[in-house]
């Protein structure tokens, strides 16, 4: 095996992204074996895991999505489960792991945000912000289109006056809960956000 090879299996990825996956609970060997390849050769900076659980037709599934920042790229990898199609070659196995990669060079990372939801606003604690966020990134592959009936300031016009809206990149969204996730995943996510912010602003 050539000294390559070793740098992008599995175990060269950092303890504490190792442990998040592990954590994590869905296929931790193929998730880090995912990133790992994705990664290559790069140190990762920062890292985030999120998993979730869905119920689909009465079938309870899981996903999760790990996102990892070097000094070049941002990767994402996502894998969950599914039943594989009538005529798949595996329908006897039952049910299958999909498990994809993207690369995105942190030039073409066009936003970062990440939406607070704080209660009792009235007794907030400095340094503390709230107990849900909601990270969104934009790269520019995916955009979301908001229209609305346009209107005048003439109260008793009632001519027609098109659509206005707008368009919001929205590549990848999720919403980290202390309540639901706990505690150190809800600090990992705003470390996380922030490195994301800084890098893309170099």
């Amino acid at each position: 095996m050539s000294s390559t090879s070793k740098q992008i299996t599995a175990s060269a990825l950092p303890a504490g992204l190792l442990a998040d996956i592990e954590q994590a609970g869905y296929f931790p060997l193929l998730v880090a074996d995912v990133v790992a390849a994705a990664v290559g050769t790069e140190s990762i900076d920062s890292h985030l895991v999120h998993s979730e659980t869905t119920i689909d037709n009465e079938t309870v599934r899981r996903h999760v999505t790990v996102f990892a920042l070097t000094a070049s790229r941002l990767i994402l990898a996502h894998a969950d489960d599914h039943a594989p199609g009538p005529d798949s070659p595996v329908q006897h196995l039952g049910m299958v792991a999909t498990a994809t990669s993207e690369t995105v060079p942190l030039s073409c990372v066009r936003g970062v945000m990440l939406g607070r939801v704080v209660t009792d606003p009235e007794r907030y604690v400095e340094g503390s912000f709230g107990r849900e966020v909601t990270l969104t990134i934009s790269w520019g592959a995916v955009s979301r289109v908001d229209l609305l009936p346009a209107n005048c300031a003439d109260p008793s016009c009632d001519a027609d006056h098109g659509y206005e809206g707008t368009i919001t990149g929205d590549d990848v969204t999720i919403r980290v809960s202390a309540d639901a996730d706990g505690d150190a995943n809800l600090q990992q996510a705003q470390v996380f956000s922030t490195a994301l912010s800084a890098a893309i602003g170099r």
